[in-house]
């Protein structure tokens, strides 16, 4: 990059008119033995490129680095005056000051020959910014670096050349299209220190809806609000003061903000509203302080707080797990944060700060939401008929894939199994509920932890993991998930268990045999369902009782589809012979079920489908016609023929009080996903646990943390037997 002037306390460090090596131990610390000269029109070579960020981006996406030397990309300024300038503030990266370099070095002027990578790419950085403190530097360096070019009216082509193969044609479009124009085919990539933690291996076939098996960039993320710009430069222009009420924070679809080289002080708590930024340029104020808020924004990979008064960090922002680079340099920061920062990087300083965080305050209780009268309930405890039966559906994060990688956000104490395992079984054992359906609990979890414990508050349990133990060693089956249904074995007898594993039973299906999509798409996916078959055992009433884990990729919404038609398909069969058996002959009252609809069904699980999909469609109404966008014109046999549809009558227990706002919060998803159905014919509800409170999400970037220990939250209802129906007495003839 060319430095038209540099700041008086970097003078020295462009003494000869070369390129610097970066590959050198010190770029800067070579000539201390020589005579320095001050070179204002110096070219110094460009800096490492910045992973991928426009400086500002208005239609065209350019860096500056692709047009180091367009007029406007740095015109002439005076030397840098800036109050916060290093001059005041010499920290060599060892932590050792030399004497003769006291009022005019900067940290990497020093005689020291130990610069880290990590440092390097933080002075560079620096003086990159620096070099930006015109007024709206950004914004006329991209208008100008989006000016067209006239092209040849005639392309020049060479007839020899080979046409690429069609695997490598894709490759090369792909790249193309990620990468701004100018930039080069294979980009330098940050340090490993400086890159993001979550670029490396991912883990594979993460079932939550949630994340994604990931390397950094795909990762599913909440997408802004469309506008047709998303950086905003207001660098330069001397502002004071941001008032909280400003109308900056309601642009939350801004992906790059630049408030560097202002006048500011403080920096409004209302930032934490521009969840989708990525970049966010603070460099050159007048901030003792930011604010903690900005751990809200966990979608930044860059956060550039250099030449302010900073001394210390918020340990919030150990929080923004995404963050590549965080610009420190030119403050009289805390000499411990900054050595992390020289030393290991960015991602060391954001794991630090995120561990030693302070324990947030924990959030009230979550009420429950009755739907009948106090009076009536009154009426049904006092009634010696009524049957009441409550269920829990809870997905616990396993823990195998409660990973820092997927979790970067949460701190490691608390992401732990250890500390995470006590609070899921207080929170069970806390509702007491007479059904628990669990899901992504694996083995080693199922059989040396929550048996032994449920065991001793009167639970009985039912397990199976999902299909690929069969092909595991022991060692490695014991980490396998799957689903978990607890009962109270003193209230219910059980008396039969089915396990639905939906690659197998498409197997079986005829019309299913000769679809490409079948094998293609449905048969690579081994989620379960367990269906067990329940009765009272004082007055025979049956129950049958599904836990369900449907597959999580948002890509295979007709998957979904497709496990849930196959369970429900199931659920009818087991049904109707449940509904043949005979009644035990130590209960001569229990009630006789014509058919398998007659008997009070309960369908629990992580559906991974949001109230406004297919799958929740088909479940509430029926039914859904065959070219359903859900099935994403694939095909399945009849079910993409003829369409779905069942005759159990469901619906969500949470429907009749509103449905929760979420089930699943992590910073890049927040809805509902988790639902617990019932059939509506033989069951009624009574009341539903309540939302998390609301205020309390506001201030937490996502679970899990100190006082969820899953990424879910679990879901309760309260239900009433209905008594069965009489059937309805033909008129006899007169």
């Amino acid at each position: 990059m060319f430095y038209p002037s540099q700041s008086p306390a970097i003078s020295h460090k462009l003494a000869h008119p070369h390129h610097v090596n970066v590959q050198d131990q010190s770029p800067w610390s070579r000539n201390v033995n020589h005579t320095h000269t001050h070179h204002p029109q110096q070219s110094i070579g460009p800096p490492p490129p910045s992973p991928g960020y426009p400086l500002y981006t208005n239609g065209a996406v350019n860096s500056i680095q692709h047009h180091p030397h367009h007029p406007l990309s740095h015109p002439p300024l005076p030397p840098h005056q800036h109050q916060n300038s290093l001059s005041h503030y010499p920290s060599p990266p060892n932590g050792h000051i030399h004497p003769q370099h006291m009022g005019q070095a900067s940290p990497g002027s020093v005689g020291s020959q130990i610069i880290t990578p990590h440092w390097q790419q933080q002075l560079l950085k620096c003086e990159m910014i620096r070099s930006s403190r015109s007024s709206h530097h950004r914004a006329r360096a991209s208008a100008m670096a989006s000016r067209t070019v006239i092209k040849s009216a005639i392309p020049i082509t060479n007839p020899n050349l080979v046409k690429p193969s069609t695997s490598t044609s894709v490759d090369i479009t792909e790249s193309s299209s990620k990468d701004p124009p100018g930039t080069p085919s294979s980009t330098p990539a940050l340090s490993a220190g400086e890159s993001s933690p979550g670029v490396a291996n991912s883990v594979v076939n993460h079932p939550s809806s949630t994340v994604a098996p990931i390397a950094e960039a795909p990762r599913p993320t909440a997408k802004p609000p469309q506008n047709t710009w998303n950086s905003l430069d207001m660098g330069g222009i001397n502002i004071k003061n941001i008032p909280p009420s400003s109308g900056l924070f309601k642009f939350t679809f801004l992906i790059n903000l630049y408030l560097n080289h202002n006048a500011l002080t403080s920096i409004p708590a209302g930032i934490a509203k521009l969840r989708h930024l990525e970049l966010l340029d603070l460099s050159g104020n007048n901030l003792s302080t930011v604010p903690a808020e900005l751990g809200m924004l966990t979608q930044l990979k860059e956060l550039y707080l250099f030449d302010n008064h900073l001394v210390t960090l918020p340990a919030e922002l150990g929080s923004l797990h995404q963050l590549q680079t965080i610009g420190v340099e030119g403050n009289p920061i805390d000499t411990s944060l900054k050595a992390i920062v020289q030393k290991d990087g960015t991602p060391a300083l954001i794991s630090y700060l995120r561990d030693s965080c302070p324990v947030p305050s924990p959030p009230p209780e979550r009420l429950w939401k009755s739907l009948i009268s106090p009076q009536e309930r009154e009426a049904l405890a006092a009634d010696p008929a009524t049957e009441t039966l409550s269920a829990l559906c809870y997905n616990i994060l396993c823990e195998k894939y409660a990973t820092e990688r997927l979790y970067g956000y949460t701190p490691s104490w608390a992401l732990s199994w250890d500390y995470r395992k006590e609070l899921i079984l207080t929170e069970i054992m806390n509702y007491d509920t007479d059904f628990l359906c669990l899901q992504e609990v694996d083995i080693a979890q199922y059989e040396d932890y929550f048996v032994k414990h449920l065991q001793g508050q009167g639970y009985e349990g039912i397990y199976w993991p999902k299909s690929r133990y069969k092909t595991m060693s022991d060692a490695d089956r014991r980490q396998v998930d799957g689903c978990a249904t607890f009962y109270k074995a003193d209230k219910y007898c059980l008396v039969e268990r089915h396990l639905i594993e939906f690659s197998t039973v498409a197997m079986q299906r005829p019309d299913f045999k000769k679809t490409d999509d079948m094998f293609n798409r449905v048969l690579g996916k081994d989620h379960i369902a367990v269906i067990c078959l329940f009765e009272v055992k004082e007055t025979g009433t049956r129950i049958i009782l599904a836990n369900a884990h449907i597959h999580w990729d948002p890509a295979y919404r007709d998957v979904k589809l497709v496990q849930v038609a196959l369970l429900v398909d199931e659920i009818e069969k087991i049904a109707a012979n449940f509904a043949r058996m005979p009644p035990r002959p130590d209960t001569p009252r229990a009630p006789v079920y014509s058919d398998g609809s007659k008997i009070p069904l309960i369908i629990c699980g992580d559906f991974n489908s949001v109230p406004s999909s297919g799958v929740y469609e088909f479940l509430t109404n029926g039914s859904v016609p065959p070219d359903h966008p859900d099935f994403m014109s694939h095909l399945y046999g009849r079910y993409t023929t003829d369409g779905l549809r069942h005759r159990l009558g469901l619906r969500s227990a949470n429907a009749a009080a509103g449905e929760l706002p979420l089930t699943n919060y992590t910073p890049s998803f927040q809805g509902e996903i988790d639902y617990i159905w019932y059939s509506t014919a033989n069951l009624a509800v009574n009341a539903v646990l309540g939302e998390v409170d609301r205020g309390y999400l506001e201030k937490v970037v996502g679970f899990p943390n100190a006082h969820f220990p899953s990424d879910h939250v679990c879901v309760i209802s309260e239900f009433r037997v209905k008594p069965p129906r009489p059937p309805a007495l033909l008129p006899t003839a007169s």
